[in-house]
């Protein structure tokens, strides 16, 4: 990707300042660490908070991807996205939201629309198949990096809990602390015992 970008800077045409190339470096590269992280981390506390779903997944009967996807739509990397603008007028039920002002997307609210995702929304239940969740985006601006960070956090969950098979949160629940930010949603840190 890095080639490439620095192709459209040095071609004709289509160009990139080095100031704009440097800036989307540096975005794609901190915004593809820090989401995979936090969907790797998200999911391994969603599976050790939920043990049914972990004995669900080791007897076959889920798989990795549904358990990326479930992780995603509940526990998104990125569960709100600050600052978009109204281009115009924008009529949202009720209220009318005017042309100029800020608009903040929470991708964590519509992953759990109960209208859409059934009253349990809120449970982690990666037997539930869904792949339809926001957290990459959708359209034009769905992530770049989507098809990376899912095969990284396939493998990285995989691997993990195959390799020990006893691991556990060393945590009481209300002791693991988030991220400080509305815009990611992940963990700190997150205490393991790797055998009983």
């Amino acid at each position: 990707m890095t080639t490439e970008l620095i192709r459209v800077r040095d071609e004709e045409g289509d160009r990139l300042s080095d100031e704009e190339l440097l800036y989307t470096l540096l975005l794609v590269i901190g915004a593809g660490f820090e989401t995979t992280v936090n969907l790797i981390g998200n999911a391994v506390v969603a599976l050790l908070r939920g043990p049914e779903q972990l004995a669900a997944l080791r007897r076959g009967e889920l798989g990795w991807d549904a358990v990326v996807d479930e992780t995603l739509r509940l526990y998104p990397s990125i569960a709100t996205l600050p600052l978009r603008f109204a281009v115009s007028d924008l009529k949202v039920g009720d209220v009318t939201i005017p042309a100029g002002d800020a608009i903040i997307t929470t991708y964590a609210a519509a992953n759990v629309d109960p209208s859409h995702y059934g009253t349990e929304a809120e449970v982690f239940d990666a037997a539930r198949a869904t792949d339809d969740h926001l957290a990459f985006g959708i359209g034009v601006h769905r992530c770049i990096g989507a098809p990376l960070a899912r095969m990284e956090a396939l493998t990285a969950l995989s691997a993990l809990f195959d390799r020990f098979p006893d691991l556990r949160l060393d945590t009481e629940d209300g002791e693991l602390r988030q991220v400080p930010s509305f815009i990611a949603s992940g963990w700190q840190e997150i205490p393991v015992r790797l055998r009983g």
